[in-house]
């Protein structure tokens, strides 16, 4: 088996757990600040618009794409490959009346410019009132997770655990979208499905840490709280770095070579991955060492039998 470490070492992790707790609040503090100043860069899922897709037979050049629909007096257009490079998608945002017959003229006009047997294959007009439904949705998904969060990690461990665990997922979300709204990166349904991800790959990591931190509870028998923890972070540390490092290969991979369609959704994985790594060390485990769990509140409850066999706590 894998060895990260001697036998016998331990990693003084809580050791650092005040200045990183400092950290993480002035991060949070300060994506905080970016969401309600500059706000997100919503994409056309939900502030509305039209999504027009062109068929070509032979590659198209987006530049020269984008040009063309310029010469059509077509501003604001977000063009990129879909499926393949001889398919485009035309972004367009909402401006006043929109008219799909005239729209859909100009695209095509414009693309027959760059060849004579390009076809449009698709035109769809998304309502800005779809857009904030969709909005909607998105955000009471993520309270709706944290919640089931919350109750489940309660039931399954302890409620200092299980508080620690939540405030870890929403620290990566708001991290997350923090990013988003200090680079002004566009914000469409694929980064909202990302950050659902991560919810969920921020959970699992931190499911790891706290089960081995009630297994050691059990098992140790002498030691503060606090290295418990270390030893239980040590152990899992191999774990948590291989697992990491092979998933940030590959959205490293959808990063690098994915193209425009899902740069979105793998930057928002790249920086949940990788805060949700920390967080499962220096915010749910530091946080229910905080809320003064203890090695009793993890230990199973007893039941004693009286004389008549019946079971009493």
């Amino acid at each position: 088996m894998f060895q990260l470490l001697k036998p016998g070492h331990v990693i003084p992790f809580m050791r650092l757990a005040f200045p990183a707790t400092l950290f993480s609040c002035v991060i949070i503090l300060l994506c905080v600040f970016s969401l309600a100043t500059r706000g997100l860069n919503w994409g056309l899922d939900f502030t509305g618009g039209t999504i027009v897709e062109v068929n070509f037979t032979q590659a198209a050049d987006l530049d020269d794409m984008r040009t063309a629909l310029k010469q059509q007096q077509i501003e604001g257009a977000i063009v990129q490959h879909f499926g393949s490079t001889r398919d485009v998608l035309i972004r367009l945002p909402p401006k006043g009346e929109t008219n799909q017959q005239q729209l859909a003229t100009k695209v095509t006009v414009a693309a027959k410019q760059l060849a004579a047997d390009a076809k449009l294959t698709r035109i769809e007009f998304v309502g800005p009132a779809v857009g904030a439904e969709l909005a909607q949705s998105g955000f009471m998904a993520i309270v709706a997770s944290l919640l089931c969060i919350l109750a489940y990690v309660g039931f399954r461990f302890e409620w200092r655990m299980a508080t620690g665990a939540v405030l870890s997922l929403a620290h990566d979300v708001l991290v997350t979208l923090g990013v988003f709204s200090w680079l002004q990166l566009e914000f469409d349904l694929t980064v909202l499905a990302a950050v659902l991800t991560v919810v969920g790959y921020s959970l699992n990591d931190t499911i790891v840490v706290f089960d081995r931190v009630r297994e050691n509870a059990r098992r140790l028998r002498k030691g503060e709280m606090s290295e418990i923890l270390d030893i239980s972070m040590t152990e899992t540390l191999s774990r948590t770095l291989i697992t990491s490092g092979t998933t940030l290969f590959t959205v490293v991979a959808l990063f690098v070579m994915g193209g425009a369609l899902i740069h979105g959704f793998a930057t928002a994985l790249l920086i949940g991955i990788g805060f949700g790594t920390y967080s499962s060390i220096y915010v749910a485990s530091a946080w229910a060492m905080y809320l003064k769990v203890k090695r009793e509140h993890l230990l199973p409850v007893e039941v004693e039998k009286d004389d008549s066999g019946v079971e009493s706590l």
